[in-house]
């Protein structure tokens, strides 16, 4: 009987919570509705708000091409705030412009979106490959396109089947709505078989069309309508070995595209090998808004090429990527360009970063003109990257006679920072450094510190002299010793005999220096950093200084 009594008490208790609850909610609703944000809000304006808040910042450049962002969690946390926030996001449709980057993201948006520009991405390194791309969410393409709503089409790594789908329903039937609100086309496949998408681009005028990115095995018939139907690409980045022979972009439709888009800021050509139909004397093309250029392909056709194109005087980058090339090839060809890109400007010709790495049978060159602000003060200096990559070359010369030839090629005399990567144990040469006096940082990878690291021969022209006279900054990374760290020490005290400050960071996979030798170091130089590595505490023999130390006891 009391239990019966009990169980009774505590329904009539929850019964009571539950009514409590609603009052509460009522409250609450009362409260928010005398709130300034809702009353005094118009709702049109209070949906924009809600819309930047949930801003999708995409960025796009060549060398790390991103699509839209995931919305992030808790994007849509203001829809519980309020009923009346919730009817007003319900009925701003620019919320669901983005469905996602999947199908099943797709179907839980599509029917909220209305007429709002759309963002049609799919990731496929993202998507359940089980997932269809059903007559649903084919209806709903199919409406945008002819609605004429499509704003963005990132299609990426998406199974071929899925892909021919959702392109066929984006391609517009007869002669009706010609997709004129496109802004941007991302493609790129995982390895499909051939697809052509040829009448995509045929039936859509793309008036609008900001990038453009095709990379795969895609066909593409119709070039010439990129011509006459894209003005305002300011993104154009093509992978045109992968189109067959029948289908293949020529150069001169390549150089109308080009003239048609005057605003370009960043190219990218990936394995250009296109046979020139054009007069190269009478037809060249300004990219004077040009701030990024990667070209890849054979060595020779790059430089055919890039004589045709009129470039600005600065450039943020440009990247070159050659097969079956030569030292002698990079000597011959892009030792005048770079010499004549550094005299077009003042502030280029007086301070010059170089940057060089061999790795495996590979050569990567990197020169970084840095604005001098003495000769022309600027807020925010151009910097012009130039990058040479040589793929699966072995190196006719030793890698010190290589950048020996390296620096030949451009104006050396004002030349402060120097970075040289080499996986066979380099021994900088005098002849190196004593061409470029005025370095002040240096960063030497896969060194070898042995007699007379760094320092000139005393039976030659630079000898009793300081081959870096002006050097503040010394980095090694993965040093290879010649017996110990005696000569790394000897170099840092003749560096700094006359007072001259310096740094010296040691990292990467380096031999173990034992205590003794830090200290010793940090007594010479201004700031010393290394790498610590526990595990490497005795794997190496002691150096000469820790013998000196220690004595008999190590014997």
């Amino acid at each position: 009987m009391y239990r019966e009594t009990n169980i009774h008490s505590i329904r009539a208790l929850e019964k009571q919570i539950e009514e409590g609850n609603g009052d509460i909610i009522k409250l609450k609703r009362a409260r928010n509705s005398l709130l300034n944000i809702s009353t005094r809000m118009p709702p049109e304006i209070l949906g924009y708000i809600f819309v930047w808040s949930l801003v999708r910042e995409v960025t796009y450049s060549l060398h790390s091409p991103s699509h839209f962002r995931g919305l992030l969690k808790g994007s849509f946390n203001f829809l519980l705030v309020c009923h009346h926030w919730f009817e007003v996001a319900s009925r701003t449709p620019e919320l669901w412009g983005f469905w996602g980057n999947t199908l099943g993201d797709w179907r839980k948006r599509y029917q909220c979106s209305g007429t709002a520009p759309l963002d049609l991405v799919l990731d496929g390194d993202k998507c359940d490959l089980e997932e269809p791309f059903d007559a649903p969410l084919q209806r709903a393409v199919r409406d945008r396109v002819m609605q004429g709503t499509i704003r963005q089409v990132h299609l990426s790594c998406v199974d071929r089947g899925t892909l021919a789908s959702i392109i066929s329903a984006l391609t517009p039937d007869g002669e009706g709505v010609q997709n004129e609100t496109i802004e941007s086309i991302i493609l790129r496949d995982r390895g499909i078989p051939p697809m052509d998408v040829s009448e995509f681009f045929a039936r859509s005028r793309l008036s609008k069309l900001c990038t453009l990115d095709v990379s795969g095995n895609f066909q593409i018939s119709s070039w010439d309508c990129l011509t006459s139907r894209t003005t305002l690409l300011t993104t154009l980045s093509l992978e045109i070995s992968q189109f067959s022979p029948s289908t293949a972009l020529t150069t001169s439709q390549l150089f109308s595209i080009l003239a048609s888009n005057p605003n370009l800021q960043q190219l990218m050509l990936s394995d250009v090998a296109l046979p020139f139909d054009i007069d190269r004397s009478t037809f060249q093309v300004p990219l004077l808004n040009l701030s990024m250029l990667t070209l890849t392909g054979d060595f020779g056709r790059l430089f055919a090429l890039l004589r045709q194109l009129i470039l600005p005087e600065t450039l943020d980058g440009v990247l070159l990527t050659g097969f079956d090339c030569t030292v002698e090839d990079i000597s011959r060809i892009l030792g005048p360009y770079m010499r004549n890109y550094f005299r077009r400007d003042a502030r280029f010709q007086d301070r010059l970063g170089i940057c060089s790495f061999t790795s495996r049978g590979s050569i990567s060159i990197s020169v970084n003109a840095v604005c001098d602000h003495a000769v022309a003060p600027a807020p925010k200096p151009p910097i012009a990257v130039f990058t040479v990559v040589l793929a699966d070359l072995a190196l006719p010369h030793p890698p010190e006679k290589f950048l020996i030839d390296l620096i030949a090629l451009i104006p050396q005399t004002h030349v402060v920072s120097f970075n040289a990567n080499s996986t066979h144990h380099m021994k900088p040469p005098e002849e190196l450094f004593s061409m470029m006096p005025d370095i002040e940082t240096l960063y030497l990878s896969g060194v070898e510190v042995s007699e007379g690291f760094l320092q000139p021969n005393p039976e030659g022209p630079h000898a009793n002299t300081k081959l870096l006279p002006s050097l503040r900054s010394l980095h090694l990374e993965d040093v290879t010793l010649g017996d110990d760290w005696g000569h790394l020490t000897m170099y840092l005290a003749h560096q700094t005999s006359d007072d001259q400050s310096i740094s010296l960071e040691v990292f990467g996979d380096s031999p173990y220096m034992c205590p003794e030798v830090v200290n010793e170091i940090k007594g010479l130089v201004e700031e010393f950093a290394h790498d610590k590595k526990p595990e490497a505490v005795g794997m190496e023999s002691p150096c000469s200084i820790c013998r000196s130390t220690h004595g008999e006891d190590e014997q």
